[in-house]
C-alpha cells in the first residue's frame, strides 16, 4: 500500500469513526433569518444536545474604537456553555474540513463581509472576483463533504429595499447567492422570524 492510499484510508476511517459517532439525521443545517429575528439563539438550542461544541466565529476582527459591536459580541459570547470552545477565524474551509467536534458558525454574513474585504471587493483591486470565487468554492466544497453536525447561521438579504450603495448590492448578491449554494447542500433549511422557526421544504426551481 503507497503511502498516498495509505492517507485516503486513514481519511475514510476516521470520516467513519464521526458518522458512527454523530449519525447523519440533519447534520447539515443552515438557518437563515433578519437582524434580532432570534436565529443565533435557536442555532445555540439546536446545538445544546451535543457535549461539545466548536463555536466558529468567522467576521471580522473588531476595531476598539465600536463599543456598540464590542457588546453584541460580549452577549454572544455570554451565552454560550463553558464546554463550547470559541475559533475565530476566516479560513471557514479548513476549519470545517478538519473539524472532529460539531460545529455552529455564527455567521454566513460576517464572513462575506471579511472575505469581501480581505479579497480588496470593496477597493475592487485586479482580480477582486476570481479570489473571491476560490473562497466561496473552497467553503462550499468543504461544506458539501462534512462529517460532523454542522449549524451555520446567515442573513436573509433577499426580503428588503435595494441597497442605496454598489457595495451594499454586492454584499446583498454575494450573500444571497451563498445561501442559495449552501441551502442546496443542507439536510434541512429552516428561517427565524420574530423568534418562530419555519422549516423550508421543496427547493423552487430558479
Amino acid at each position: 500500500m503507497t503511502k498516498l492510499t495509505q492517507r485516503l484510508a486513514a481519511s475514510l476511517e476516521a470520516a467513519a469513526r464521526l458518522l458512527r459517532r454523530y449519525g447523519d439525521d440533519e447534520a447539515k443545517v443552515l438557518i437563515l433569518g433578519g437582524v434580532r429575528s432570534g436565529k443565533s439563539r435557536h442555532a445555540e438550542r439546536l446545538m445544546a444536545r451535543h457535549p461539545e461544541v466548536v463555536y466558529v466565529a468567522p467576521g471580522p476582527v473588531p476595531s476598539g474604537d465600536d463599543p456598540e459591536w464590542a457588546a453584541r459580541i460580549a452577549l454572544h459570547q455570554a451565552r454560550r456553555p463553558a464546554n463550547w470552545r470559541t475559533v475565530e477565524t476566516g479560513d471557514l474551509a479548513t476549519t470545517v474540513r478538519k473539524a472532529s467536534r460539531p460545529l455552529l458558525i455564527d455567521c454566513l454574513g460576517t464572513w462575506v463581509t471579511r472575505v469581501l474585504g480581505d479579497v480588496g471587493a470593496w477597493e475592487a483591486k485586479q482580480g477582486w472576483e476570481l479570489r473571491l470565487d476560490e473562497r466561496m468554492e473552497e467553503f462550499l466544497d468543504a461544506w458539501r463533504v462534512a462529517h460532523v453536525p454542522i449549524v451555520a447561521v446567515t442573513n436573509e438579504v433577499g426580503m428588503g429595499v435595494v441597497p442605496a450603495t454598489a457595495s451594499g448590492r454586492l454584499f446583498r448578491d454575494v450573500l444571497g447567492a451563498l445561501n442559495d449554494r449552501v441551502a442546496a447542500q443542507a439536510d434541512s433549511v429552516q428561517l427565524v422570524v420574530a423568534g418562530r422557526v419555519l422549516h423550508l421544504g421543496e427547493r423552487a426551481l430558479l
